[in-house]
């Protein structure tokens, strides 16, 4: 069978992204682009490079339409791009030498996140995997917000070289990303309350400072500067407007005094220890002797 690729692409008012994205397609052998009823250029901008566009019912977020797009294309391998991605020149003869070489159903693709118009490289952004080029058949994605798609057969993962990864124009200004954030902070509270959550205090403080740690310090956020610590600190506030909807969806429920404060003051002394450990590894990772390291080891080790 002769290899055919299928870009495919869901928009809603991406007048300002799809041009460049659309250019960065000029190696496949279709492009598809389902559009959610966009009110700007998005379809004028789409019919100078395919025939092939559609609409679909508007939907609060990507998943539930993935697999609709995917269904117009006609190629025997798909490729799913996003308006605010680019695939760059290696990424393209990748992409059709696995295609020929047909050793391979699925393939994980690195994507480069450039945030506030720098690369974030650490903050568990990168490699930042996603299953984007596969067999038609072989992959189909579920209605949940960020879900892994569901897949069949055999996949392959291509290395985390800048190279290969695909270009993602992310998060652009602040506006962008608190628009997106309670977007998606909305949905998340629909999922959680549908499976029967009921709102508690304890992990509207937790889990947002557990969401900050895990970005900046595990996921070495401290290594992307500024940007890594404003990015971590928006992304705890985006997990803390999850379950404040909650609370408001449930009544702004209030919690005593006398039972609030003890368990402020309790929750706070164990994080401030969590925060204390990652310091002092920061510390230790950001120190050049042996002798220096093993004091703060034992320095730290001491304190806990």
């Amino acid at each position: 069978m002769k290899t055919k690729i299928s870009a495919v692409i869901n928009t809603l008012n991406e007048e300002s992204n799809l041009k460049d994205c659309l250019e960065s397609l000029n190696f496949v052998d279709e492009i598809v682009l389902v559009d959610m009823h966009s009110t700007d250029k998005t379809r004028e901008i789409a019919y100078q490079f395919t025939h092939n566009v559609f609409l679909h019912t508007k939907t609060e977020y990507v998943e539930p339409a993935r697999n609709f797009a995917i269904s117009k294309a006609t190629g025997n391998w798909i490729l799913i791009v996003d308006a605010d991605e680019r695939v760059p020149k290696n990424l393209r003869a990748k992409l059709v030498e696995i295609a020929d070489e047909d050793q391979a159903d699925f393939v994980r693709l690195p994507r480069k996140n450039l945030i506030f118009s720098q690369w974030i490289k650490y903050s568990r952004w990168w490699p930042d995997y996603n299953i984007r080029f596969f067999k038609k058949g072989k992959v189909e994605w579920q209605d949940a917000i960020h879900s892994i798609p569901v897949t069949f057969g055999k996949g392959v993962t291509l290395e985390a070289d800048e190279g290969l990864a695909l270009e993602h124009h992310n998060y652009q200004t602040i506006d962008q990303f608190f628009d997106r954030a309670m977007r998606y902070a909305r949905v998340e509270a629909k999922s959680l309350k549908a499976d029967g959550y009921k709102f508690n205090p304890v992990d509207a403080l937790v889990k947002p400072f557990s969401e900050f740690l895990s970005r900046f310090f595990a996921g070495e956020g401290y290594r992307d500067g500024f940007h890594g610590f404003v990015l971590s600190l928006l992304q705890a506030f985006q997990t803390f407007f999850i379950y404040l909807l909650i609370w408001q969806e449930q009544g702004f429920k209030a919690e005593k005094a006398e039972k609030f404060i003890p368990l402020w003051l309790k929750l706070t002394q164990s994080k401030a220890r969590e925060l204390r450990f990652w310091q002092y590894a920061l510390r230790i990772s950001q120190t050049p002797g042996k002798f220096e390291r093993l004091v703060l080891k034992i320095w730290r080790k001491i304190g806990f």
